[in-house]
């Protein structure tokens, strides 16, 4: 028995000195400090996860403003210096974006794989229609039509009574319709024959299927297999089914993006009708997945500010007081123009601080090639072909240099003195070119970012006009869900309950 104990005991030995020997990687010269971590494969993985704030905050201190991290399989190298984010955005030539951010897109939802040369022409075109659609002159027709949709989900029940609901699911619903409806249009009216609830449960159903699969996101992406996420996976395909174009085509209003996004797939011969509804699929997460959390600590962090709540009602009644829209039991929708939109910057301060607050997304690019990243402080840091090059802007938002006590929320942390727009923040005495990065920045800059700010800014101004509301414990706040750092917002762990009703001079 003890024979058999140590000859166990050797072999397992081995295996360890083997892996060591092998496969744990060699810092060379020039390299950043290096952590392979002591599980194989995941190396750090589970203590980045963990929380990655405090983690990236431990490393900086240990090792400076850059360090290699083995992380499930892949090694990072994270520039913590904000000041030299523009450095790693000027290497274009040696950084890749895209053969990323599509290997992990195809492995969410399943699409074509768009690196693939049959595709390329194509997808540029495809991927050229987010700056066409969603910025610039076509914003103003997306605006009019989320400001129409959010209304028509809103005032559905038009009764003055006092209602209790969870904070996120009234906001999650009444988004993820309006902004469905924005982009995807909307099914034909039914007969005054028809019963109408069917297409109330279908649109339920759906929310509830965007939940099931956006909760396992996070899985999916690190490469767990979706087809063993048995409630994921039936989810997503529900949803796919639902965005073929035989139905799609069928809806009224759709949106430009979808519209001309559906011609360009339409021409392409490889694509089959599952594969083109997989990347409305993306889209509709895309729209979606980050807009609802933003949207529920935007109305959360103003519910549990009276000054915020004030200066946030003062300024829709004077805007749309300005615009000769009638306060009395209104028989029209509030018609707000994205100029009208633009000039709140009480509530773009409130956004932008939630979304400080919230976000925690991860900026990524691949190395093509070895090559060396000239750092701001004129330190050389040698980056090898095939390694990822991180950026956490969190570690910016959360910075007490440059935002004075970072954890609290502070409605009007994004004024400046004339209560406009505030444009800079500082850190060693010297100006941030990039302070505030809840959408990235560079090329994986989200195109759809001015979009999803009307968005939650249209949301607000409609229920500070419309409701009565406050927080049932407003002392108590709301922790943040810290599992899906790196993916954009992060959703709270729970939900909080309001209440609301429509004020007496617009209920029925």
């Amino acid at each position: 028995m003890a024979v058999a104990v140590v000859y166990v005991f050797t072999i397992l030995l081995s295996i360890i000195l083997t892996w060591f020997t092998l496969c744990v990687r060699k810092r060379q010269v020039g390299e950043p400090p290096l952590e392979n971590g002591w599980i194989p494969f995941l190396g750090v993985a589970l203590e980045f996860r963990q929380n990655p704030l405090e983690f990236l905050r431990s490393k900086q201190r240990k090792y400076g403003d850059s360090f290699t991290c083995k992380i499930a399989g892949n090694f990072f190298t994270f520039i913590m210096d904000p000041f030299s984010y523009s450095a790693v955005f000027r290497q274009g030539k040696n950084l890749d974006f895209q053969t990323f951010a599509i290997e992990t897109s195809r492995k969410v939802f399943g699409h074509a794989d768009f690196n693939d040369p049959i595709y390329n022409r194509n997808y540029k075109e495809i991927h050229a229609l987010f700056r066409q659609t969603l910025q610039g002159p076509a914003l103003h027709n997306l605006t009019s039509s989320m400001m129409e949709n959010l209304q028509t989900v809103m005032l559905r029940n038009k009764t003055s009574e006092w209602t209790t609901e969870g904070l996120q699911s009234f906001s999650f619903r009444i988004m993820f319709e309006a902004g469905f409806r924005t982009l995807f249009g909307r099914e034909e009216k039914p007969s005054e024959m028809e019963n109408i609830e069917p297409k109330k449960f279908q649109m339920t159903t759906a929310v509830d299927n965007f939940n099931v699969f956006d909760r396992a996101f996070p899985e999916i992406a690190a490469g767990f297999p979706i087809y063993l996420l048995k409630k994921a996976y039936t989810a997503r395909e529900a949803l796919t089914e639902r965005l073929q174009h035989k139905y799609l085509k069928k809806n009224h209003g759709l949106s430009a993006l979808i519209e001309r996004r559906m011609n360009l797939f339409d021409q392409m011969p490889y694509l089959d009708e599952l594969g083109k509804a997989r990347t409305h699929t993306a889209m509709l997460w895309a729209s979606q997945a980050n807009t609802l959390p933003a949207t529920f600590w935007s109305l959360y962090y103003m519910l549990r500010s009276p000054e915020a709540l004030k200066v946030a009602q003062t300024e829709v009644e004077r805007v749309i007081q300005e615009s000769n829209q009638k306060l009395d039991k209104m028989k029209k929708t509030v018609v707000l123009s994205k100029e009208q939109l633009d000039s709140m910057s009480a509530l773009g301060s409130i956004i932008d601080e939630a979304l400080r607050l919230s976000s925690a997304s991860i900026m990524i690019r691949v190395a093509t090639e070895n090559f060396v990243l000239n750092m701001d402080s004129g330190k050389n840091v040698s980056i090898r072909k095939g390694d990822r090059i991180a950026m956490f802007p969190q570690m910016i938002h959360m910075d007490p240099e440059i935002y004075e006590n970072p954890t609290e929320f502070k409605f009007n942390r994004f004024l400046d003195e004339n209560g406009q727009k505030k444009t800079f923040f500082y850190k060693n005495q010297r100006k941030l070119k990039n302070f505030l990065l809840p959408f990235g920045s560079g090329v994986s800059e989200c195109p759809g970012r001015f979009f999803a700010v009307n968005e939650i800014k249209q949301f607000l101004a409609l229920v500070v006009f419309y409701y009565d509301m406050e927080l049932k414990d407003p002392a108590t706040p709301v922790d943040i869900d810290c599992s899906r750092a790196g993916l954009g917002i992060l959703p709270p762990k729970h939900d909080v309950l309001f209440r609301y009703k429509l004020k007496d001079c617009i209920s029925e």
